[in-house]
């Protein structure tokens, strides 16, 4: 059988006296997007740091392409592309002098350095830009290089921390779509606490919370566990809060505008069938319905509760 892009075996780390992380394990085999999703502190940053080489674990091993990372660190990064959250950008290079820096630094053959870093530039869309100082790219497109670095040497595996942190809404769908397009020749493992950029982009979803796994599965199985507990209703002619409250499954009633409600309610989709219904018989005029998913928090807290350890 092919070895595994990516296999993390007992993988555990503390600083002093705690535990960071507690017996990680988790494959990665395929193409594609994979979330490392957790909430600040749970242990993401010193997983990933360890996977990329930047930390020695205390026990615990990694394998990148069936190298072990402890063993063989060069001949194992020479399969890994990373792009930590803060950007180790030099702002004075020009997006050109920068790749083709990142190029030496990954020991890329003198003779492909202008391809590699002409491909890598293309293909995260900054080639028109590359005589241009970083400090004078936006956000985006300094993401943009953060990714052309990661991937200049081809690597089998990319490790993105964050990667569209601090971005406006346009950019976010651009990065977006660039991390898509780059996972469908390599493996990306994408960090982040945002559930819905996990939502967005990833295909399989690993969750560590407070140091240990507890959910690894598919992003169709992971919506299973996101039950939904509210519905947010915007009525033209909205009644009084009390009659609300007396329909059938609802449990609680939030005013959040003169026209908006948060109803929270049993989960079944036939309570919302009767909201509308209501609000067509009493003619209070239904603008929308929207159903409100449970928080990450909540997800964290009942999967934890469903994986102890």
């Amino acid at each position: 059988m092919e070895n595994p892009i990516v296999k993390v075996e007992n993988l555990s780390h503390r600083y002093t006296a705690q535990w960071a992380i507690r017996d990680i394990n988790f494959e990665i085999r395929d193409k594609g997007v994979v979330g490392l999703l957790g909430s600040n502190g749970a242990g993401k940053s010193t997983t990933m740091n360890i996977i990329c080489g930047v930390l020695k674990q205390t026990k615990g091993e990694v394998f990148i392409n069936g190298i072990n990372l402890k063993d063989k660190p060069v001949e194992a990064k020479r399969n890994i592309g990373f792009m930590p959250q803060k950007l180790p950008l030099h702002l004075d290079f020009t997006v050109e002098e920068y790749l083709t820096y990142c190029a030496d630094l990954r020991m890329i053959d003198k003779h492909k350095v202008k391809e590699m870093v002409g491909a890598a530039a293309e293909r995260c869309g900054v080639a028109h830009f590359r005589g241009r100082l970083l400090r004078n790219l936006s956000g985006g497109y300094q993401q943009r290089v953060g990714i052309a670095q990661a991937i200049v040497h081809n690597p089998k595996f990319v490790v993105l921390d964050e990667p569209t942190n601090g971005l406006d809404p346009n950019q976010i769908l651009e990065v977006r779509n660039l991390i898509k397009e780059i996972s469908q020749d390599r493996s990306v493992l994408l960090s982040t606490h945002i559930l819905t950029e996990v939502q967005a982009t990833c295909q399989d979803i690993k969750m560590i919370e407070e140091g240990k796994i507890v959910f690894a599965g598919t992003i169709e199985m992971f919506d299973n566990y996101i039950e939904p507990n509210s519905l947010i209703l915007s009525l033209d002619t909205p009644p009084l809060q009390d009659e609300l409250m007396k329909l059938e499954g609802v449990k609680s009633v939030e005013q959040m505008a003169s026209y908006k409600f948060r109803l929270g309610y049993d989960g079944d989709k036939r309570t919302a069938q009767k909201i509308a219904a209501a609000s067509v018989n009493n003619g209070w005029g239904l603008m929308e319905m929207m159903i409100e998913k449970s928080s990450l928090d909540a997800v964290f807290a009942s999967l934890s509760k469903k994986n102890p350890n």
